[in-house]
């Protein structure tokens, strides 16, 4: 899946890894230093699925909202076989996605959105059964009782992926 460079032996481990997880049915913590790729290795992980067991997901993708554009330019430019969609907006841009995007499983592999935006569109995310469920800097869940990581433990998934570099 990966479409321009290659990656670093370091980064290949950490799929290979992640890969192992998968096959074990076990969720996992990708928890590498800032700035040795953790998006690139979780990018391919779908891109695995997808390459190598046909799972085109739905997967959604949790992250900053500083880091949104981020995330759909880097699955555009690694794995241009996935279809990123951006839930983000105001209240009618994310009906209007929620109304003809989420409802089309056809449309997306992949669901990019903000905490805020679970926060604000739990009910229907909660609606899809997700392949995975990634959360970027996922320190921000370290609360067990704090409202985002109490709704992101309802959204139903077969795996999840937290990523840090905290």
């Amino acid at each position: 899946c990966i479409a321009h460079g290659t990656m670093r032996a370091y980064q290949l481990e950490g799929l290979n890894w992640m890969i192992k997880l998968y096959e074990n049915g076990i969720n996992g913590i990708l928890a590498d230093e800032m700035g040795l790729g953790k998006t690139l290795q979780s990018i391919s992980l779908m891109g695995w699925l997808l390459e190598n067991r046909g799972i085109r997901g739905p997967h959604i993708v949790i992250a900053p909202k500083s880091t949104i554009g981020n995330w759909m330019r880097e699955i555009r430019q690694w794995c241009p076989a996935l279809k990123p969609l951006k839930l983000l907006g105001d209240k009618h841009e994310r009906a209007r996605c929620i109304r003809e995007d989420l409802r089309d499983p056809e449309s997306f592999d992949v669901c990019v959105t903000s905490y805020e935006g679970v926060l604000k569109e739990k009910g229907a995310l909660c609606k899809i059964n997700w392949s995975y469920l990634l959360i970027d800097e996922a320190h921000r869940i370290k609360n067990p009782n704090s409202s985002l990581s109490r709704i992101v433990r309802t959204i139903p998934t077969q795996f999840r992926l937290l990523i840090t570099g905290t």
